[in-house]
């Protein structure tokens, strides 16, 4: 350890021990304690005055004897390094104090010391052994990240492919400290970063193997629950390429012991538990388990269960790791049957039978089971536990043992059967994970115990120590190798370093009469014992060893001195232990096992051979075993007689040689504490294991020599502070020297190497302290200066205000003067006005009330008079009327009286007439006389009786007159009299009522005098109520008042809650619509991710057959055959067999292949078969997803899809038609065919011979076919327009949104709380009525707007679909319509049965899509044959033409003028085609080879039009669908396609090259939509290009396969600059110091770190950018479409974002302020090149933000509360885990930067607990964002390209 003295540097030790500075002195609790000086420390002096950090001041003594100065503290700027070497002062507080910072405070377990990683365990799981954390090592310096298991892991994995020497990684600790764990992880780092050489699944086995040793070495202890009771040495073998092929593993110190015993709190072996868990199991029915407490050897610990651990499911885990290492299934059985019987022997009892004997029961049920799983007799395993056999020369003894001996042997044999199942299990793990192929090299790793010391030590915890004794050697070796080499390297001379060299301590216990020698020796003794062998060690090393010692007060111990601590062994058990002995009896009656199982067979068949004795121990802690050493078959038996400690010593000389042969990397593992709390730090636990570990030791080498060593250019840019302008010279090593000469004055403690200067312990820190102070002078001379102007400038800003305040004091006060003035004038002027008006006011009231008393008063007399008058007047008026009635009655009577007389006597006169004239009438005479001359009377008579009745008329009408007007007259009368009657009675009454209202006025006087005095009680009772009722009237109002504002409240609320609903609405809706965009951005993510996954499946395909190609030199001779599961890439695969010659070489590769193992080759094909399909799957789901995305789907009623199944029959029976008439068609070109073959004479061709009359006939028939097409074709628009008419859609969406408010604690009652409430219920009504209708409204409009959206849709459809059916040819134009009614129709009877049942839907929709696929092959098939007929009809009428040529020439005149000749060749329209390229099908190669193969993008890009080659490949496209030659169209796209990744795979690492044809890909896409003949892509052409659409094919297919190829050329493109950029991000964005100075470099330690000054060779920013301007000059010069140059730089920027930001994560020397302020720089400066490109909205800004915000988050305060809220809002972009660990690597460069503390860092995770998000702390830097073509037409007209002369195309001809 560095001592004070010796940390004093260079000057005095006054100069360093001042006041202020901080000192380490020892404390009983926490080992080490801080304090401050108070005074300065002047030589001589015998105590410190100390000030401790709770502020208490002691007095500190110094050693009398030495007196040593107590250590120095760093400065804060170094305390918490990643490496402890970097610390200015290298010694026990320092070490303690820094790993105490970074384990509590930052929460890191990881810290380097030189070259040992320092591991400590945070006993919580952490986030940092992910994926993506592995890929962020991988292939990075050890310096350059934070300290790691996997930069541990990678730098061994690095160095033996760098140095091709096999690397050991030695992992060490005591119990609990995490080794196993640490071990797991560098494992499973190789497995991740090497991957297998085969498909065995190697890497996956040697983590499985895991699980199987945990189950079956590991058990729960006091101080872990998942403690490794063995020690193992994995080494994992690399082929020559570093690719893992196996493993092996050899084992140590397995702890048998546990088997029968387990202390209070521990628990045996895991496998017993998970036995005793599966039990319930039937397949463990026959092992007769229960429960972990029923057995002896499973509930001794009183613990049987751990937290968080279901043993049940750690079974199944376990069977799997079995069996996925080739362990099967009746193997597996077998050792749960011997685990089980261990399980039940431990539960055997035996009993006493006398002193010297015992004895087992009969029938123990325990004994039993043991001998029915081990197929062994009752009696013979019951007799030998209880008896043993002694020979001696002559004779042979069984002996009876008494029951303590008993019980030991039973456990011995308990002991030594687990430790064979484990041996066995270790045996077979290796097979399986033996290499198939042969070992390059490899990498082991070593778990194994710590250093142990405990009260009672025995013989385990020696051969532990003495283990660790010469691990400890071999560290220490090593260290000292290291520095010798650095020191060499750098030419610094070398001098002997004094270290701790244990050699005498391992000398003392493996050397001849050593401790072990002695062992042996005396367990050979027949009378040994472990007294005597005590006593052989005190004789023999207690005088001679100064490291043995003998305990004062026993002599049955001793101890040794080791390199970490003395340790006192008891003697007793050690003989017994070391023997470890098995009574050989039981193990025969175990061979003689009768049960069927192979397993035991081989468990105990090599007992003789065993090299490894296995025995029993009566006592002690533990117990040990060493795997066996493999012998050989022959060996003498003495070797089967090595005791333990022999074998162990053999053991591990054999692992020293193994890790002496290889280059050692060490992680030493701490245990913070003992109770298992998470990152909890015990100073006194922690420092004990530091001390054992070595860690201390390794500080202590470094400490003796250079510690320290900077770089001059870190030195000079650390230290620039300290040199004047005329000390730096150009040569930074000059400057380096001047300046340290002038600095330091003693040339010892430093030394200048070739690159580097080397500094003496404290020699930083003393430099650091330099630095402090010129800038702490530099600062106080700023704030000197600062302070003053902002003093001067606050008293010049006072002066000025003390002016203006005094100014604005003056005016107010002489404002104030005047205003009183104008007052006071005021003032009497109201006075007079007032008093004037006053006076006025009271005279106009006296003449008022004096005007009011005489009107009052002449009015009362007016009245007075006028109701005198007006009584006279009514009397005479009553008196008149009175007598005039009175008079009328007398003349009245008068008159009835005289009439009446009158009538009487003329009554009397008439009937005296009559009777006389009744009389004559009766006499005949009188009749007779009568009738003389009565003629002539009549004549006169009826004359008269004219006369008369005119007269009478006259008469009648004028007394009908009189009458009525008489009548009305009587009326009058009659209504007069009745009321002068009526007025009579009203006297007489009025007459009776006088007296009668007397009385009543009387009565009415006394009920006044009642009533008054009733009034006055009423009217004081009224006052009350009236007061009463004013106050309720106020309180009234008041409560309106109150409910108005409340009904106010109410409203705004319901005002705010709609607008709240609104906004919520909106972004419910906002969400949706991102939601929506973002599944179809990860669909498209998964689509082409699988794209990927396909295109690497291919090249693993290809690679492979290439690989058997070469591996097989001579081709077997036999019948070639081709894999039928081959395929190509997407929908071309259908399409290879038509490109033969393009893949002869691998139709040639397949033959060699006959005859081998094809496996692999099937599941490959198989896995690309499977891809093919979900690719077609997940392309068919994403166009469902984009049309949902874009609109809607319409629904039809039953009417409508009743009418649309009609057409559909319709349909089907033409499609029958359109089938027969192809049958006729074959049915007449075959007897065409026998026509002209039977006849195949001289005239077989003639026009009139049979054969020409056939075929004329034939051409009629196609003509009249081709009219009753165009019929057919008219037929179906006409059914198309009135389907468009008839399109309906109709649908609602009534979606009521309920509102419910209320208001609570309304205390008042009765007419205002109703009132109240039904106000409530009226606003709640209205207002949900409001809502409904709105809502109502709404739907209804959206509902509206999507009917009429869908019917636009569907007519520009219908209208496109007609345009499109107008341009094909005649004949299809009825396929086409076929096909687009079918796909119609079925659309709509889905929606329909969609709406009313779901499960027929998706059963109607998978029968619907059967039947169509089905419809489509019938319709290829037949539109192939109608092909092929046409192509025989065409050469057939050239060949007739030809014959009907000749034999017109051969025939005579007459004959020709006989026989009218008909023309046999139809003639084609000829049509002026341009902008296409013909070429014969025997070029097609030579067009490939020149035009894709061999072209070389540079001269195409640079001389000719950007797209040249796609161009040119799409006009010989044209010119074949043209000519109709589908052959021709489909081998020349599956060539190209095939053509272009061929030469990716070739070249795919140029960028330029991928960058060529992705432009020329997308090119040629984006001329196949252009020419298309698709309405939506012909839009922009010029009216001659749409004269150039394709004609006779749809390439809707090729269309696709071309994008999925444009994918996978833009992902290699995405690679291949990942591929060069990566290297320049960390270095340009991080390290480079782009403002140079800003800056502060702090000092390292021994591992490397990058220099962050730019030295040739350095990328910085600028070469970013400039690579970056390189990328995008190159698409622009390949003319790139604009849109797809944004994906690219968007995914540029992530990936610089990304990788950056991930760097910064793992970087703790990267976060600082001044660090954050560069990356805020190259962030600006990356933003303004988007700004030169015109880039800023393609989206690469937004992928920085996360960058940006972690720059910022490294700048802004980090204190207050108010700095949490800001950094939560500011910090969007990044997640809690990525801000915490932000926070915690923050590290001050400078001492006047503060670090964060942990209560803030906690306040900020408090307010982040909310979020909803991953925990993953990296970014993903293989995301690839999902790339789209927009559709981006060409201008440039295809008839105006040439071909230029260089491209080799002269057999190409313009058409």
């Amino acid at each position: 350890m560095e001592k004070g003295h010796d940390s004093s540097s260079s000057m005095a030790a006054s100069e360093l021990y001042t006041k202020f500075a901080r000192v380490w002195i020892p404390d009983a609790e926490e080992v080490w304690k801080s304090a401050e000086l108070t005074k300065n420390y002047k030589h001589g002096d015998k105590l410190l005055h100390l000030t401790l950090e709770d502020g208490t001041n002691i007095e500190y003594n110094l050693d009398e004897k030495t007196k040593n100065l107590p250590h120095l503290r760093n400065p804060d700027i170094l305390v918490g390094e990643n490496d402890l070497t970097a610390l200015s002062y290298l010694h026990e507080p320092a070490v303690l104090h820094n790993l105490k910072v970074r384990f509590t405070d930052s929460k890191l377990i990881y810290t380097y010391c030189g070259i040992v990683l320092v591991a400590i365990n945070p006993y919580e799981n952490l986030p940092i052994y992910g994926s993506d954390i592995i890929n962020a090592y991988s292939g990075q310096n050890m310096g350059d990240m934070d300290p790691h298991i996997f930069a541990v892991a990678e730098e061994a994995y690095k160095q033996m492919a760098r140095d091709e020497r096999n690397q050991s990684i030695i992992v060490s600790g005591e119990s609990g400290a995490g080794k196993t764990v640490s071990a797991k992880y560098a494992m499973r780092y190789f497995a991740t970063v090497s991957g297998a050489a085969t498909e065995a699944n190697v890497e996956e086995k040697v983590l499985a193997s895991n699980p199987i040793m945990e189950a079956i070495g590991n058990a729960k202890t006091t101080r872990n629950d998942n403690s490794s009771r063995f020690g193992k040495y994995i080494e994992i073998g690399f082929d020559k390429r570093y690719r893992i092929i196996g493993a092996n593993m050899r084992t140590y110190l397995l702890e048998k012991s546990r088997v029968v015993f387990q202390a209070d709190e521990e628990r045996n072996y895991h496998i017993f538990y998970q036995l005793c868990a599966s039990s319930h199991l039937p397949e463990f029915k026959n092992l007769k388990l229960g429960g972990a407490d029923d057995f002896h050897c499973t509930n001794q610990g009183g613990s049987p269960v751990i937290d968080g651990v279901d043993d049940s499911k750690e079974m199944s885990t376990t069977r799997n790791a079995f069996s996925l290492l080739g362990i099967n299934e009746q193997n597996q059985m077998g050792l749960f049957q011997v685990l089980a019987a261990i399980l039940h022997l431990g539960n055997v009892e035996i009993k006493d039978r006398d002193s010297d004997s015992s004895a087992i029961p009969p029938n123990n049920r325990h004994l039993q089971v043991f001998c029915e799983l081990m197929g062994v007799t009752y009696q013979d395993m019951s007799h030998w536990l209880c008896h043993k056999k002694l020979k001696t020369a002559q004779e042979t003894y069984i002996k009876p043992i008494p029951r303590m001996q008993a019980s030991n042997a039973r456990d011995a044999l308990a002991k030594h059967i687990y430790a064979k199942v484990f041996s066995w299990i270790v045996d077979h793990v290796n097979q399986s994970l033996r290499a198939s192929v042969k070992q390059h090299s490899f990498i082991g790793v070593l778990d194994i115990y710590g250093f142990e010391t405990f009260e009672v030590n025995s013989f385990e915890q020696f051969c532990i120590n003495y283990a660790n004794e010469k691990l400890q050697q071999q560290f220490n070796m090593h260290v000292f190798k290291l520095e010798q080499e650095e020191y060499l390297k750098e030419q610094i001379p070398w001098t002997l370093i004094d270290f701790y060299d244990n050699q005498p301590c391992i000398n003392l216990i493996e050397a001849k009469m050593g401790v072990l020698d002695l062992l042996d020796e005396e367990c050979k003794m027949p009378k040994g014992s472990d007294d005597s062998w005590a006593q052989k060690l005190y004789n023999t090393h207690l005088k001679t060893c100064t490291l043995f010692e003998k305990p004062r007060m026993s002599n049955k111990a001793f101890i040794i001195q080791h390199f970490a601590d003395k340790v006192e062994y008891q003697c007793e058990g050690f003989l017994e232990k070391n023997k470890d002995t098995v009574n050989e009896e039981q193990i025969n009656v175990l061979k003689a096992s009768k049960v069927r199982l192979d397993l035991l067979v081989e468990l105990f068949q090599d007992e003789e051979k065993a090299t490894s004795p296995t025995g029993t121990t009566t006592g002690g802690r533990t117990r040990l075993s060493v795997k066996p050493k493999e012998v050989r078959p022959g060996a003498s038996s003495k070797e089967h007689k090595k005791t333990v400690g022999c074998q162990f010593r053999n053991s591990l000389a054999m692992l020293m040689e193994t890790l002496n042969a290889t280059t050692p990397h060490y992680v030493r593992c701490i245990k913070p504490n003992d109770l298992k709390f998470p990152f909890t730090f015990d100073p006194k636990r922690a420092v004990q294991q530091l001390r054992a570990c070595g860690v201390l030791e390794t500080i202590r080498i470094s400490a003796a020599g250079f510690p320290s060593r900077w770089t001059y250019q870190e030195f000079f840019s650390r230290y620039r502070v300290l040199m004047k302008q005329k000390d730096v010279l150009s040569d930074r090593r000059l400057t380096c020297r001047n300046v340290l000469e002038k600095l330091v004055q003693d040339q010892d403690k430093y030394q200048f190497g070739k690159t580097k200067i080397f500094f003496r312990a404290g020699q930083v820190a003393y430099l650091e302290k330099l630095r402090a102070d010129k800038l702490r002078q530099a600062c106080v001379r700023i704030q000197k200066t600062i302070r003053c102007w902002l003093v001067r400038k606050k008293y010049l800003r006072k002066k000025h205000a003390a002016m203006t305040i005094q100014r604005y004091t003056r005016g107010h006060q002489a404002r104030c003067l005047v205003k009183f003035m104008r007052r006071t004038r005021a003032a009497i002027v109201i006075q007079k006005f007032q008093r004037m008006y006053v006076q006025r006011k009271l005279y106009r009231q006296k003449q008022a009330a004096a005007l009011v008393m005489q009107t009052i008063l002449r009015a009362y007399m007016a009245r007075q008079k006028y109701q005198g008058l007006l009584r006279n007047h009514k009397a005479v008026f009553i008196q008149k009327h009175v007598r005039g009635w009175l008079a009328r009655q007398r003349y009245k009577r008068s008159l009835r009286a005289i009439v009446y007389l009158q009538c009487c006597i003329r009554r009397m006169k008439a009937k005296k007439e009559l009777k006389k004239l009744k009389i004559e009438a009766r006499s005949v005479e009188h009749f007779k006389k009568l009738n003389v001359g009565m003629e002539n009377k009549i004549m006169q008579l009826q004359r008269k009786i004219d006369e008369q009745t005119k007269d009478n008329r006259l008469i009648s009408e004028r007394l009908n007159g009189l009458e009525t007007s008489h009548a009305l007259e009587s009326e009058k009368l009659k209504i007069e009299v009745s009321k002068l009657k009526g007025i009579e009675e009203e006297a007489k009454n009025n007459a009776n009522r006088v007296t009668s209202l007397l009385e009543e006025l009387e009565r009415l006087r006394k009920d006044l005098t009642t009533t008054q005095k009733e009034k006055k009680t009423i009217e004081d009772w009224a006052t009350k109520y009236r007061d009463e009722m004013e106050q309720m009237v106020a309180e009234l109002k008041e409560e309106n008042g109150l409910l108005k504002t409340e009904k106010n409240d109410l409203n705004r609320m319901i005002k705010e809650q709609s607008q709240q609903m609104t906004e919520k609405m909106a972004r419910a809706l906002a969400e949706e619509t991102h939601q929506l965009e973002s599944d179809l951005n990860e669909e498209r993510s998964r689509y082409q991710n699988l794209l990927t996954e396909h295109l690497r499946l291919e090249e693993r395909y290809d690679d492979l057959k290439e690989e058997i190609t070469l591996s097989v030199n001579v081709p077997k001779a036999g019948h070639r055959r081709t894999d039928s599961t081959h395929s190509s890439n997407g929908s071309e695969c259908t399409y290879n067999s038509e490109f033969a010659e393009s893949e002869e070489s691998s139709r040639h590769g397949e033959d060699v292949t006959r005859g081998m193992d094809t496996s692999l080759t099937l599941k490959l094909q198989k896995r690309v078969t499977e891809l093919e399909q979900e690719k077609s799957s997940l392309r068919n789901e994403l166009e469902n997803r984009e049309e949902q995305f874009q609109r809607a789907r319409a629904r039809d009623d039953e009417e409508h899809r009743k009418s649309r199944g009609a057409e559909l029959e319709y349909e089907s029976l033409k499609r029958q038609e359109l089938d027969s008439e192809n049958k006729k068609l074959k049915h007449d070109l075959t007897a065409m065919r026998q026509s002209l073959l039977g006849n195949a004479g001289a005239e077989a061709g003639a026009p009139g011979s049979a054969p020409y009359k056939v075929l004329v006939d034939q051409l009629n028939t196609l003509c009249e076919e081709l009219e009753v097409r165009k019929e057919e074709v008219l037929i179906l628009r006409s059914q198309l327009v009135s389907q468009k008419e008839a399109m309906q859609h109709k649908e609602t969406m009534t979606e009521p949104l309920h509102y419910a408010e209320d208001v609570h604690n309304m205390k008042d009652s009765g007419a205002i709380t109703q009132a109240y409430l039904s106000l409530k219920e009226t606003n709640r009504l209205l207002e949900g009525q409001m809502q409904q209708q709105r809502r109502s409204y709404d739907n209804d409009v959206e509902v509206l707007r999507g009917e009429l959206q869908s019917l636009k849709e569907e007519n520009n459809r219908q209208q496109q679909l007609l345009a499109q059916n107008l341009q094909l040819p005649p004949e299809a134009r009825i396929e086409a319509s076929l096909q687009h009614e079918i796909t119609r129709l079925t659309n709509e009877n889905l929606e329909m049965l969609r709406t009313e049942d779901p499960t027929e839907y998706r059963t109607a929709k998978l029968n619907i899509l059967r039947r169509m696929v089905d419809l489509m092959e019938q319709l290829e098939k037949q539109d192939k044959t109608i092909r092929k007929l046409k192509k025989q009809l065409k050469v057939f009428s050239k060949k007739i033409g030809e014959m009907g040529a000749g034999q017109g020439e051969s025939v005579s005149p007459g004959q020709m003028v006989e026989e009218t000749v008909r023309p046999v060749n139809i003639p084609r329209r000829e049509k002026d085609f341009q902008g296409m390229l013909e070429y014969k099908q025997e070029d097609e190669l030579k067009l490939v080879k020149n035009l894709i193969l061999e072209l070389k993008p540079r001269g195409v890009a640079v001389n000719l039009i950007p797209g040249l080659p796609a161009y040119i490949l799409f006009m010989c496209l044209r010119h074949a669908d043209y000519v109709n030659d589908d052959q021709k169209v489909r081998t020349l796209l599956t060539s190209t396609i095939n053509s272009i990744k061929k030469i990716l795979k070739k070249r795919g690492d140029d960028f330029e090259t991928v960058s060529f044809w992705l432009s020329n890909t997308c090119r040629f896409l984006h001329c196949l939509k252009q020419y298309s003949g698709d309405e939506s892509f012909m839009k922009h052409n010029t009216p001659k290009q749409n004269e150039h659409c394709l004609s006779n094919f749809d390439l809707a297919e090729y269309r696709q396969v071309l994008s999925d190829l444009a994918i996978q050329i833009y992902q290699q493109l995405i690679k291949c600059m990942e591929n060069i950029l990566q290297p320049m991000i960390v270095s340009g964005m991080l390290e480079h110091e782009t403002i140079q100075g800003v800056s502060g470099v702090k000092p390292t330690g021994l591992r490397k770190r990058t220099s962050s000054i730019a030295d040739e060779g350095t990328y910085t920013l600028e070469s970013i950018l400039r690579q970056l301007s390189a990328f995008h000059s190159t698409m622009c010069q390949h003319g790139t479409d604009p849109e797809l140059i944004k994906q690219v730089v968007k995914q540029q920027f992530y990936i610089i974002g990304a990788v950056t930001l991930n760097n910064l994560l793992l970087r703790k020397d990267m976060c600082s302020w001044s660090k954050g302020m560069q990356i805020r720089y190259n962030v600006s400066q990356l933003e303004e090149w988007l700004r030169d490109k015109s880039l800023m909205m393609c989206g690469a800004k937004e992928t920085l933000e996360p960058l940006i915000q972690a720059a910022q988050l490294l700048q802004v305060k980090k204190k207050t509360d108010e700095d949490a809220e800001a950094i939560c809002s500011l910090c969007n972009c990044l997640s809690t885990a990525q801000i915490v660990k932000v926070l915690n690597l923050y590290t001050p460069v400078n001492e006047f930067e503060e670090r964060v503390s942990v209560a803030f860092i906690r306040t900020i995770q408090t307010r982040l607990r909310d979020r909803c998000e991953t925990p993953q702390l990296l970014m993903d830097t293989k995301v690839i964002y999902p790339v789209t073509f927009p559709f981006n037409p060409s201008s440039l007209a295809l008839e105006s390209i040439q071909i230029p002369g260089s491209l080799n195309l002269g057999f190409l001809t313009r058409v």
